[in-house]
């Protein structure tokens, strides 16, 4: 079957700038230079939180799952992207990835493949209790856990659920079974953002690298307001308040946090000990777009050039018609060289994507 005959966009045309499309040996690259090595693949729409910025307190409808990508597409895909393009990092998203009943025999299929990419996930941690060793064991080797704060009462407004315990759970298991922890927060605005100090001395007492990430427009809802937004500079400001922050001089290579050492503030204004690191990521009022090295497959199988572009091309459905290997990688090849210079498109404008996050994947 001919790659013309498997293009299957949902949404723009992923065949733009065929002419000075480059060969198969420059990897992922697009039409300003850069070149993904980083993977997100979303396992999952559903998820068992709430949280008020990313979902509906009624939840969302969601793809039936034979609709979803399974184990084995997830590692031809993944396999695909090692081999053919050079991916070496693997982040498995969703939605909520505990929520996959096969999620160990997901991991251990993509960490049984040849010069295997660095498996990590993204999760909110309930459940992660009880499976973060057979995680370990499987091949995953850091976990990325959503947690915006750790006051009860918050937790419960922001997620409508109280399980902050299974989450406090779920890390403290993950770091006996051996896996990095990085923690993700949102700041939200007369909600959580006084907070903050108290989160990270929190995560720097127990080893866990804090990220504070800008809100992003990613609500199905739609009613992110840039206005009421906690910018990135407010939140190194208010975390000077009690600490110092020091630019960590090593190279970002792509990722999107700048990382900070943070040091002990004491009471007569001078700097004590050095506690940890943390990561403030600015997608909004500090873009990064054009270091950006990430491609994206949503759990239904589109691959996603940029988070807020609604432009994706259907892998699955080609692979599900007997697709080659060489016809869903010409096909992720072209996605990938249409992708967008910065925030959706290629203005200055901040593009709101019509699917929420969810349905993307973190």
């Amino acid at each position: 079957m001919a790659p013309a005959t498997l293009l299957g966009s949902t949404g723009g045309d992923p065949a733009r700038g065929d002419a000075a499309r480059p060969g198969e040996a420059a990897g992922l690259v697009d039409r300003f230079g850069r070149r993904a090595v980083d993977l997100r693949v979303s396992l999952t729409e559903r998820c068992n939180l709430r949280c008020t910025y990313c979902m509906p307190a009624a939840g969302l409808p969601f793809a039936p799952d034979d609709a979803l990508m399974t184990a084995a597409e997830i590692e031809r895909l993944v396999r695909l992207g090692s081999e053919r393009f050079g991916v070496r990092k693997v982040r498995f998203t969703g939605g909520e990835p505990m929520l996959r009943h096969d999620l160990v025999d997901v991991i251990a299929r993509c960490a049984a493949l040849p010069d295997a990419p660095e498996l990590s996930l993204t999760t909110n941690a309930i459940g992660l209790a009880h499976r973060a060793q057979a995680l370990f064991d499987a091949g995953l080797r850091r976990v990325n856990v959503s947690l915006d704060t750790v006051d009860p009462d918050v937790f419960t407004t922001v997620t409508r659920r109280p399980f902050l315990d299974k989450v406090i759970a779920g890390l403290s298991a993950a770091h006996d079974a051996g896996l990095a922890i990085k923690v993700n927060a949102v700041l939200l605005r007369g909600v959580n953002d006084e907070l903050a100090p108290d989160l990270m001395r929190w995560c720097l007492d127990r080893g866990y690298e804090l990220r504070f990430i800008e809100q992003m427009p990613l609500d199905p809802d739609h009613a992110w307001d840039r206005t009421s937004m906690i910018t990135a500079a407010e939140t190194r400001a208010m975390l000077s308040e009690s600490f110092a922050l020091v630019p960590d001089d090593a190279p970002r290579d792509g990722a999107p946090a700048e990382r900070f050492r943070v040091l002990e503030r004491r009471p007569d204004g001078g700097v004590g000990a050095e506690l940890g690191t943390i990561g403030i990521i600015a997608s909004i009022t500090e873009s990064f777009c054009a270091d950006c090295t990430r491609t994206r497959l949503t759990a239904d199988g589109n691959v996603r050039s940029c988070l807020f572009s609604d432009d994706e091309t259907s892998v699955l459905g080609p692979m599900r018609a007997g697709a080659t290997d060489d016809d869903v990688a010409e096909l992720w090849r072209r996605a990938m060289w249409a992708k967008p210079r910065d925030h959706g498109d290629d203005t200055d404008d901040l593009v709101h994507p019509t699917r929420g996050m969810s349905a993307i994947g973190g």
